[in-house]
């Protein structure tokens, strides 16, 4: 990523300097694994019908690689995502032969090295003055451990002949597989493999090549081939894979013979697959990656609607004892006390705020199942995978704690209409809250909800919604409750004068969700994005302070205004490169008994004959963050880990992370906390979200 400015005692007098800091993306991306750089080659020039290419080099360090469009075992393709003008388009990548990256027991297909990956420009204007190419590439970069990474990439294309990277683009194109036209590829399955005959083949006959499926999840890449020539005919059996999960009726091939050439053919596969019969789907045969869960965390396959909606709303229920939602119930008893008195004023603004929770929880669905529908691989809480909303949400509860604290009153920032509407309609703020509820308690998992939102997923979106719903709706059943016992408002003193002091010491649990959440910014961006945040935020507080003085209105007034005005946005712009420099999770807070979670690790261990347990967890999880402190650090979980000799694994999803949104799903769950016991079973044991210490000891006892 592009290097951030450093925190130093000069930050202040930085501010004046910030623009130039900001200010535009570069073609080139340098992370501690990977150099990416993006290139183009037009030999003619940026004509219509001229050859034009853009390209993405990679350049990895020794022992890293990326992955090819199938990744194999584990791993995700680089994916590219193109910002172009008007009478440009960008093709599909034309994808070099990959390398085998054997793991273990597993393969993997893809780049180590230096690999250019090649994307055809299409031409239908010629530009004036060139062009500005914009790229968002991803890619995961592994070695062991794997870190996702991203880049911002911006390239001027000049007009004339673009050829300084000939070269790169030369070596790319020749190791792109050739189709071969008039070659008769089929498949036919029996015994569990897929035996292949390919007519056609130019020039190879009697060589033997290295194969390499473009679809995943068919066969068992690590399995041996067996290949022979019949005259002319290529014939090979290949295993199925046991965990298969797809069943194509063609399924291209990459056939790459040493020294070259590399050929790709289609072959046609004549079934049935094992398992596609009536009732079941593709891969429906591969129960042994079946997940064996407890009653309390049922996965997907075993519960039903009804079910999952009653889980929802029990989970609903439960999050409120968590600490992420107390700071915002500590607003609604405020609100309770002050309309102890009045009936109606408590069901209104109890009805307001349940209508906030419920809607912004449905509209948080909404916003994850269209991009998990899109190809994302997002999890419940996927807000706070992103340091922007972290920011905001710091901010928010700055300025609420602020506002409590009495430093200035929300009615001097907002226009005269908007203020009387919030003083003749005070649901207004109750609805408002539940918004704020919403957003800081979906990062959190209870008991019971593990499984309701791992199914609502997989599920047609009214009936994903209908469990959403419910969960919001569990959410604001306490205070819907409160707000319709009386002896509940009997329970609570009358208002008077306390209420000021009250109303003041609610500030501090304000104040520290935003500890909370600069230390969760911290282990996204690291000290420096923490830092960053601290001096923003004392910014936006001083410029809070300075509004809720309400002197008289005067040219100084006004000029001093604008210049505090200017010194806070300032500070927000310094630090936003801060902000996007992500820390790679994979080998974060780890060390002595846990070590980094990846595929492969689980894998290996596996195959080894260990014994397997998986945290799953994210800095903004408080949950996850109290199970670690609690249960999971207890002598007795430690002394059975020892005892039994099990391998302790962490996966922190605290940013984005495809690989471990993945595994949630596959696992039947879209948020953490999520633990999972492998033992010598071929299905592993999924544990509650809030484990005892005698669960955990008598999971891993067995």
């Amino acid at each position: 990523m592009k290097p951030a400015p450093k925190f130093s005692g000069g930050m202040l007098a930085a501010l004046l300097a910030w623009l130039p800091v900001a200010a535009g993306a570069a073609n080139v991306v340098q992370t501690g694994q990977v150099r990416a750089e993006l290139i183009a080659h037009a030999p003619e020039g940026l004509a219509p019908g001229k050859p034009a290419w853009l390209g993405l080099k990679l350049q990895h360090i020794p022992h890293w690689h990326t992955y090819w469009k199938n990744a194999g075992d584990s791993g995700l393709p680089t994916t590219l995502q193109w910002t172009l003008p008007a009478g440009f388009a960008a093709g599909d990548i034309d994808w070099p032969t990959p390398a085998k990256l054997p793991i273990g027991p597993l393969l993997n297909y893809g780049y180590e090295g230096t690999v250019v990956l090649p994307v055809p420009l299409l031409v239908s204007t010629s530009p004036a003055n060139g062009i500005t190419v914009k790229l968002r590439a991803d890619w995961l970069v592994c070695e062991v451990e794997c870190i996702p990474q991203s880049g911002e990439f911006e390239l001027r294309i000049a007009n004339g002949p673009i050829t300084s990277h000939a070269a790169d683009f030369a070596r790319a194109l020749a190791a792109r597989p050739e189709n071969v036209a008039h070659a008769v590829a089929t498949a036919r399955i029996a015994n569990h493999a897929l035996h292949f005959e390919v007519r056609g083949l130019p020039g190879v006959t009697g060589r033997q090549p290295t194969v390499f499926p473009e679809v995943s999840g068919v066969v068992d890449n690590p399995a041996p081939i067996a290949q022979r020539w019949e005259g002319a005919v290529w014939h090979a059996s290949w295993p199925l894979s046991s965990q298969r999960s797809a069943s194509p009726t063609t399924l291209p091939l990459v056939l790459a013979f040493e020294g070259g050439p590399s050929l790709r053919v289609d072959a046609k596969v004549s079934g049935p697959w094992p398992g596609d019969g009536a009732g079941s789907g593709p891969g429906a045969s591969d129960t042994a990656s079946a997940t064996v869960v407890d009653e309390a965390a049922a996965g997907p396959s075993q519960i039903g609607l009804l079910t999952a909606l009653l889980f929802a709303f029990i989970g609903g229920v439960i999050l409120n004892l968590m600490p992420c939602v107390f700071p915002v119930l500590s607003l609604k008893v405020l609100t309770l006390t002050q309309h102890s008195g009045s009936a109606r004023a408590r069901w209104s603004s109890a009805l307001a705020y349940t209508a906030g929770v419920v809607l912004s929880f449905v509209a948080l669905a909404g916003v994850l199942i269209a991009a998990r529908a899109g190809g994302e691989q997002l999890g419940w809480g996927f807000q706070l995978q992103s340091p922007a909303t972290v920011v905001a949400l710091a901010a928010l509860f700055t300025l609420i704690g602020l506002n409590l604290a009495g430093v200035f009153e929300v009615g001097s920032f907002l226009p005269s209409s908007v203020a009387s509407l919030r003083a003749r309609d005070p649901t207004v703020d109750s609805f408002i809250t539940g918004v704020i509820a919403a957003a800081v308690a979906s990062p959190c998992t209870a008991p019971f909800m593990g499984a309701a939102l791992g199914a609502a997923l997989t599920w047609p979106v009214s009936q994903s919604l209908a469990v959403f719903a419910l969960l919001g709706l569990g959410v604001a059943a306490p205070y819907l409750l409160a707000s319709a016992v009386p002896a509940v408002a009997r329970l609570l003193p009358r208002p008077g004068k306390w209420m000021q002091t009250f109303k003041v010491a609610l500030s501090f649990p304000m104040f520290a969700t935003v500890v909370w959440l600069t230390w969760v910014l911290g282990q996204q961006t690291g000290i420096d994005g923490a830092a960053g945040l601290l001096l923003a935020l004392l910014a936006l507080a001083l410029g809070a302070w300075w509004w809720g003085q309400r002197p008289e209105m005067g040219a100084k007034r006004v000029l001093s205004t604008v210049a505090i005005a200017l010194l806070t946005v300032g500070a927000f712009a310094w630090a936003a490169p801060l902000w996007r420099a992500a820390v790679p999770r994979a080998a974060a807070h780890v060390g002595g008994l846990w070590q980094p979670w990846s595929p492969d690790a689980v894998a290996t261990l596996r195959a080894a004959g260990r014994k397997v347990f998986v945290d799953f967890t994210a800095a903004w999880c408080v949950t996850c963050q109290y199970n670690k402190r609690t249960t999971l650090a207890s002598a007795e979980v430690l002394a059975a880990f020892e005892a039994n000799q099990v391998a302790t694994l962490r996966a922190d999803w605290t940013s984005r992370d495809a690989v471990i949104a993945a595994e949630l799903q596959r696992l039947g769950r879209s948020g953490v906390p999520v633990y999972v016991f492998y033992d010598g079973a071929s299905v592993p044991r999924l544990l509650s979200e809030l484990p005892s210490v005698e669960e955990v000891v008598s999971a891993v006892s067995r």
